[in-house]
């Protein structure tokens, strides 16, 4: 990253908005420096919580917790398949009540960018779009194209009348701000020319006309932030990719079950802060960027009259400096950026982090899964189902139009004895994506996977044949529709007369009306060991508390699971690839190679199972196993992390405008629900370094570390203990900048 760069993140600090009353109308406009809203300008800090990918009892939850952590706005997409599954056939509840969601936000006092699009990307199935649109006549996604053309425009305009209705545009007096049309639009204009250029123009011409009295935006971003504040889950088949988890976690500030990651979510709360403490200066001033040394600079905004900010940056991804600003010394770490709201105390930098971290644990519930069944796929009875016939192969989704993950390609093939010679016959499969199972006279011959990077791939390998006719049965396995990429409704799928999806899909044996079919068996599971292509139901209990729940899945292999009939997706054990090393985030970060954790392990061990989707008792459990697994080992665990947001007003801006500190940080620790603070494994006042679990004492260090820690929180749920001299009887080294370093046990 070069000064440019540093620059450039420093701008996206910057956009400012305004935070007004949410009860009266409101003049929504924009400027050179940013959104004003009834005259005025405000900095919002937004975030991104995608309401299909949670569940309705937990919105208001998430959203208070983002405010908490700083947020002013809400961002989210709207999902065009979730709401138009078949043409002019429109849905609105539950997971994708939209305007349930919105009016959430509201009502706990945030604004909201509606991000209309309809394409979304988002890691979702098919971009968003409902697949039906692929076989609209001479359709041409995200271009100068007459039928793709009127279908964006036709659900732009149901979901923003839907939106006027209910009166949440600001201009209504409503929460929303903002509107977005198209998406992600930049990487793709390059592939679709002149043609793409007027398809933009005609998005925006279209979207101004439809009157919302607040700003569209377009999304493109060439240094863009972190995509979620709450990532949540892509429950049902709504992973796109394909190959992408159902797990949509993505490391975000509050995570997948709605607990909040620390340090994460503290340390960004404290940057938020920090920001608006600057707040009068950025809106006020542009800045002057000035070197103060080779990798340091300092970014000034002064409007005079007191009014002053400084972001102090030290862009050396190894080496800490001590700079000179204003006459002034300031320790700038590598790779950091200090924020000094009045030119001349730091209030918060980036590298040094002094929220509570805290590492959530899976721990098991002891609910019972009562007697299992099992159902197997018979493949001899794929002959007694509706069945096409053709000459030569049929491209998946085409057949299937996204009902089903799964199509079967079936043929008979007649070997006689003097062909087979004692020798065994190769069998070679192409692929277009993205996975495959071959089963030879009912018996699974082998498996094989595409990749992320290139979902094609070839089957070849010996295999068993018998002399006489043999039935090869290839069962096609969709893993999530394509998501991005120039024309990607023209990509296909499958093997290069199918029929279409699983026996137990076709007797919807995942309903809990179907749950007492005589097709399944009962009894031990371990007679019947691991099989392909097997159903599985269980019932059990609600476990007791209030904690997130998750199924722990690493016996098994790939499948989909239903509870109480409804899913919560795909599940795949792979383990994962990469290299796994100790991390810095100092320099530049690369997702591909830095800071990778969880290798050799599943890429996903743990699904959520929302509480709301559950009953007291009886609940029912259905699992769809493709390629084998030990379903007894199988276990629901609930999710608990400490939830404490970490108090940082430790500062704010007088009259004359200088920064005054009107109390001593402070380090929060805090339990679990029915938990106390037993051990304090390490604590160290001075200069440590490391991180949670790997905290080493440094050179300056107060001897009483310890004992006072001990003193003030064993035994206790929390404990608050002031960063100071104070409470620690000495100063181990003065005039240099110290840390409160605590490791504790909680049990």
């Amino acid at each position: 990253m070069g000064r440019s760069s540093v620059s450039k993140l420093l701008i996206l600090l910057f956009f400012s908005f305004i935070l007004g009353s949410q009860k009266t109308h409101s003049a929504v406009t924009y400027d050179n420096k940013g959104i004003i809203i009834n005259g005025q300008r405000k900095i919002l800090i937004s975030g991104s919580i995608h309401y299909p990918r949670s569940t309705p009892d937990m919105w208001e939850h998430l959203i208070r917790k983002a405010k908490v952590g700083g947020l002013d706005v809400i961002d989210t997409y709207v999902f065009w398949n979730g709401h138009e599954p078949s043409p002019g056939k429109y849905y609105f509840e539950e997971r994708y009540d939209l305007i349930r969601f919105i009016k959430t936000a509201q009502r706990v006092g945030l604004y909201v960018n509606l991000r209309i699009g309809p394409y979304v990307c988002a890691e979702w199935n098919f971009g968003g779009f409902p697949v039906w649109l692929k076989y609209v006549p001479g359709i041409s996604f995200r271009t100068d194209n007459e039928p793709f053309k009127r279908a964006m425009q036709s659900f732009t305009q149901k979901i923003v009348q839907m939106m006027k209705s209910e009166r949440l545009f600001a201009s209504q007096g409503g929460p929303i701000i903002l509107s977005q049309i198209e998406n992600e639009y930049g990487s793709e204009v390059r592939q679709y020319g002149a043609a793409g250029q007027s398809y933009v123009k005609w998005a925006a011409q279209m979207a101004v006309g439809l009157n919302t009295g607040v700003p569209w935006v377009m999304c493109k971003e060439d240094d863009a932030p972190d995509p979620v504040y709450h990532g949540g889950t892509n429950f049902e088949r709504t992973a796109g990719g394909p190959f992408i988890t159902t797990s949509y976690d993505y490391d975000a500030p509050i995570d997948e079950y709605g607990l909040i990651r620390q340090p994460k979510y503290g340390h960004l709360k404290k940057l938020h802060q920090a920001i608006k403490l600057s707040e009068q200066a950025l809106l006020s001033s542009n800045p002057t960027v000035t070197s103060l040394g080779s990798y340091e600079q300092a970014h000034v905004f002064s409007a005079g009259h007191g009014i002053c900010a400084a972001f102090l940056s030290n862009f050396n991804p190894t080496s800490a400096v001590t700079v000179t600003f204003n006459n002034v010394h300031y320790d700038l770490p590598a790779w950091s950026i200090s924020i000094l709201p009045d030119c001349r105390n730091v209030v918060f930098n980036t590298a040094r982090v002094g929220a509570q971290t805290s590492h959530m644990q899976m721990l098991p519930t002891n609910t019972q899964l009562f007697s299992w069944e099992m159902y197997d796929e018979d493949l001899s009875s794929l002959e007694d189902r509706p069945t096409m016939t053709a000459v030569g192969l049929l491209e998946q989704i085409n057949v299937t139009r996204d009902s089903s993950d799964y199509l079967w390609y079936m043929n008979n093939v007649e070997v006689s004895q003097s062909e087979l010679r004692g020798q065994s016959p190769s069998l070679l499969v192409e692929s277009s994506g993205h996975a495959l199972h071959v089963f030879i006279n009912g018996k699974l011959s082998g498996s094989a996977y595409g990749t992320r990077e290139d979902r094609r791939f070839t089957f070849q390998r010996p295999v068993n044949l018998r002399a006489g006719v043999n039935r090869i049965a290839l069962l096609s396995v969709a893993v999530g529709l394509p998501n991005v990429g120039p024309h990607f409704e023209t990509w296909k799928t499958g093997i290069l007369g199918p029929v279409v999806g699983l026996k137990g899909e076709a007797m919807n044996l995942v309903s809990p009306n179907e749950a007492s079919s005589d097709e399944w068996l009962q009894g031990s599971l371990a007679a019947g060991g691991t099989k392909p292509l097997t159903w599985y139901k269980v019932y059990f209990d609600e476990p007791g508390g209030v904690e997130p729940l998750a199924l722990d899945m690493r016996s098994m292999g790939k499948g989909q699971i239903w509870i109480n009939g409804r899913s919560i997706g795909r599940y795949w054990t792979d383990s994962a690839k990469g290299s796994c090393k100790s991390c810095s985030y100092a320099g530049t970060y690369r997702p591909s190679n830095k800071c990778q954790s969880g290798c050799g392990s599943p890429t996903q061990r743990w699904y959520h199972v929302p509480r709301s989707w559950l009953k007291p008792t009886q609940n029912l459990m259905v699992i769809f196993e493709e390629i084998g697994g030990d379903a007894t080992r199988i276990s629901l665990v609930c999710a608990d992390a400490y939830e404490h947001d970490p108090s940082t007003q430790s500062w704010h801006l007088d009259d004359a405008g200088e920064s005054v500190k009107t109390h001593h940080a402070k380090v929060h620790l805090q339990c679990g629900s029915g938990q106390s603070i037993s051990s304090i494994q390490f604590a160290s006042f001075g200069t440590s370094s490391g991180s949670c679990g790997g905290f080493l004492q440094g050179t300056c260090h107060a001897q009483k570390s310890l004992a006072a820690l001990e003193k003030m929180c064993i035994g206790r749920a929390r404990c608050s203990v002031a960063i100071s001299n104070t409470t620690f009887g000495e100063d181990p080294c003065p005039n240099i900048l110290k840390r409160l370093s605590v490791e504790a046990i909680c049990s």
